[in-house]
């Protein structure tokens, strides 16, 4: 029995001398090195007793050597568990005691915190730095350069993604190898990837976009990645003419098209540009063609599903949308209440079903339960619709659902209004408390550079476009919204920081 991840990604690269990592420093890491690193990384792993199945928690830097460390847990047939470097010693003890973590590989500067955690859970802890240091990679340049794989069925666990956990404690969505590798392949596809590529890899490594689509889908055509650490601006424009596509979040673009040297001479010989993780504002969809002659590529997707649609690589690539259904991947929008599919053009939940939706929530079975239907259909927690033509457009998650006075009210309706007014650079639409209605609008405004927002004005346009129960109860400006690190603004966030805003005193 083969290794159907290993094989499909990293095997075939077997002897390859040509280069797959271009990093900053201009070094090149050949697909060949890649693998040895791979190989050597995988002794460590099973000579320190890990087994077949076995957790291996990850919170470090991203590298060469992070990225190989991910190879060599599927070499070994290990699962997976990348976890944000953002996240705290506290939230890292529910991740580790939670998945059952038999070994923990961290930053240097970390192990001190996580080494009693470590001890009371019975975990070995191993660090690896950003430099490509520590204690890992220390016994891994002793041991053998090659590794007998460990044989894997499609069905076995490959990587455990935690949710973000805005509401209640995060989730460990099991991923299986047919779901990683079944959507790397569809993406290659469509999105007309090849050996001939060169990805602009400027996104983190502990997330399903940098991970899972990025990295995965560059693997599964033979490509190369410019692997920068971080998302720099200047190392981004440095490094572009060497390449042929980007995968971005929408920041990644609003700040290029902040800077006079991202010209569209830079972009001429960009094929394709991919934004996802968060929704990408119609204005800089705009903004963009106009600079660069290229329109962004537009997907959706999540955790617990790696993508499940996406604007196409030929044809109209529709702002405001995420395209459609990608082959293998059915879409349907139903009630929330009976679960029935609604007619086209009307707002419900978004299910998805295909070989790319999770196998279930770790040790959850009553979440797994309640979010995946027992004909394959999972729940996705996000409201949309499917337009005339086709495309699927997201209109916010069901959490973020207003009710005001009975009525039911999308968020996104209300902001794509706020988001056309002079001065506005975007708006993100909570509910908050109101001891009439239940629920009352409020709209946050962040206002474009050098601008002040007129909100009278912006309120009579609303007053215009909208039925009046879906006017906002009060506008208030920021200068920035609160985001996670894909890019995602937090609006539970902004509901603590205004559910007292219209209260009794």
């Amino acid at each position: 029995m083969p290794n159907l991840l290993f094989d499909s990604l990293f095997g075939i690269h077997a002897g390859k001398t040509t280069p797959f990592l271009h990093l900053a420093d201009g070094r090149t890491i050949t697909h060949e090195a890649f693998l040895e690193t791979t190989a050597q990384i995988a002794n460590v792993l099973t000579r320190s007793g890990l087994k077949a199945g076995d957790r291996v928690a990850v919170q470090v830097q991203k590298s060469p050597e992070a990225l190989a460390l991910y190879a060599a847990c599927v070499q070994a047939g290990l699962v997976f568990l990348p976890l944000n470097t953002a996240y705290t010693v506290d939230e890292l003890t529910y991740f580790i005691e939670n998945s059952g973590a038999l070994l923990i590989v961290c930053d240097g500067q970390s192990e001190a915190a996580l080494a009693p955690i470590a001890e009371r859970l019975n975990a070995k802890i191993e660090t690896l730095n950003a430099d490509g240091g520590g204690s890992l990679m220390s016994q891994a340049e002793a041991a053998p350069a090659s590794f007998a794989t460990v044989n894997r069925d499609g069905e076995d666990l490959a990587a455990f993604l935690y949710t973000s956990g805005t509401t209640g404690r995060s989730k460990g969505a099991m991923l299986t190898q047919n779901n990683l590798l079944s959507n790397a392949q569809t993406l290659v596809k469509e999105w007309r990837f090849t050996d001939k590529d060169v990805l602009l890899h400027a996104l983190p490594i502990f997330h399903t976009h940098g991970l899972f689509v990025a990295s995965n889908v560059t693997l599964a055509a033979g490509g190369s990645m410019i692997f920068l650490p971080k998302f720099d601006i200047d190392a981004v424009i440095a490094q572009m003419p060497k390449a042929t596509a980007m995968m971005g979040v929408p920041t990644f673009y609003t700040r290029l098209l902040d800077d006079g040297r991202f010209t569209r001479e830079l972009a001429a010989h960009m094929r394709l540009f991919v934004s996802g993780s968060a929704p990408l504002l119609a204005e800089t969809h705009v903004q963009f063609e106009n600079r660069t002659g290229h329109r962004i590529l537009e997907r959706y997707g999540m955790t617990e599903t790696n993508m499940n649609t996406s604007n196409p690589y030929d044809g109209e690539r529709r702002a405001g949308t995420v395209g459609f259904p990608l082959p293998g991947v059915e879409l349907k929008i139903t009630d929330p209440e009976t679960g029935a599919t609604l007619p086209q053009g009307e707002v419900g939940q978004i299910e998805v079903r295909g070989e790319n939706v999770f196998k279930g929530y770790w040790q959850m079975p009553e979440k797994t339960a309640a979010e995946l239907r027992a004909d394959g259909f999972f729940i996705t927690g996000d409201l949309g619709k499917i337009d005339e033509d086709g495309y699927v457009h997201i209109v916010g998650r069901n959490k973020d659902l207003i009710i005001s006075g009975g009525y039911n009210i999308y968020p996104k309706e209300i902001e794509l209004v706020l988001d056309e007014q002079p001065g506005v650079l975007e708006s993100a639409v909570i509910g908050v408390p109101h001891p009439d209605f239940g629920e009352t609008v409020l709209g946050v405004l962040v206002p474009e550079k050098g601008q002040s927002p007129d909100l009278a004005a912006i309120q009579d346009a609303v007053k215009g476009s909208l039925a009046r129960f879906k006017h906002p109860k009060e506008l208030i400006l920021l200068s920035e919204l609160p985001r996670n690190t894909m890019g995602k603004v937090q609006k539970n966030i902004l509901r603590e920081q205004y559910k007292d805003m219209f209260q009794p005193a």
